[in-house]
């Protein structure tokens, strides 16, 4: 498919393994192919340190910071403190990817979990930066959270229902969207992308997972955005040069750049 329009990738993790053999050739070409900017969001404080670094490295990259909810459980007790110094570095425009996963059973406990994410947002109420939240099989604690801090922020690769979605709206928040609108039995995905307004709808791709069809089940890339964009396009009856063009403006809304 033909890169077209900038297209701002807000969800990456690029510091991952699987890029290991390759990544420095990846990242250099990706600006001449369509990309403008991608947001590197860590999962815990290894990654948030490589996130911040490939912010340094590369114009076009920014970087998140935070503990998921899958690393919670080997989070070091001074981990606040950690990412009190990394929130201060050069390029870091969010705290993420922090959240709840109640998905896996070797997860933190809820109440850890809870814990962990609150004292995240806290910080990026703090500090002054949006938060980028994950989301699995949570809901009703992530929403209970969302209400009682009310942060700005983008709750990304959405899984809720239309209905959740919209009063995360209310609240402030942007609806991340990735590959999982492509998939063959997505249904509710396909519903908030049809529901939620342009102006508060993030394109991304969570790389190197979630890859659109027709590359489901390989690596993802930010170039890969545009099949996503496509879809969203058919769902709306628009184009998808207008649905990169809208989740760019939000994406340097939210985090805060200048295109």
């Amino acid at each position: 498919m033909e890169m077209t329009g900038s297209i701002f990738d807000s969800h990456a993790h690029f510091d991952d393994e699987s890029f290991d053999s390759d990544r420095d050739t990846l990242l250099a070409e990706l600006p001449n192919r369509g990309i403008c900017n991608v947001i590197n969001c860590g999962s815990d404080l290894n990654s948030s340190r490589a996130s911040v670094e490939l912010a340094v490295k590369y114009p076009y990259i920014y970087a998140a910071v935070g503990i998921h909810p899958e690393c919670v459980k080997d989070a070091p007790p001074d981990y606040i403190k950690q990412l009190e110094e990394l929130v201060t570095k050069e390029k870091v425009v969010a705290v993420g990817e922090i959240g709840l996963d109640y998905h896996f059973k070797e997860n933190a406990p809820k109440e850890v979990q809870k814990a962990v994410f609150e004292e995240q947002v806290s910080l990026a109420h703090k500090v002054g930066l949006p938060i980028i939240v994950h989301d699995r099989d949570a809901h009703g604690d992530t929403m209970e959270l969302l209400r009682k801090w009310k942060p700005k922020g983008v709750v990304h690769c959405f899984s809720g229902s239309v209905e959740m979605a919209e009063e995360c709206i209310r609240l402030g928040m942007y609806i991340g969207l990735g590959g999982a609108v492509t998939f063959k039995n997505a249904r509710v995905p396909v519903e908030v992308a049809e529901a939620i307004p342009l102006d508060r709808m993030l394109m991304e791709t969570d790389c190197p997972y979630m890859a659109p069809v027709p590359f489901r089940g390989r690596r993802n890339d930010s170039t890969l955005i545009v099949y996503t964009a496509a879809r969203i396009a058919e769902i709306r009856g628009t184009t998808a040069e207008e649905i990169l063009k809208f989740s760019r403006r939000n994406a340097e809304t939210l985090f805060s750049i200048n295109g």
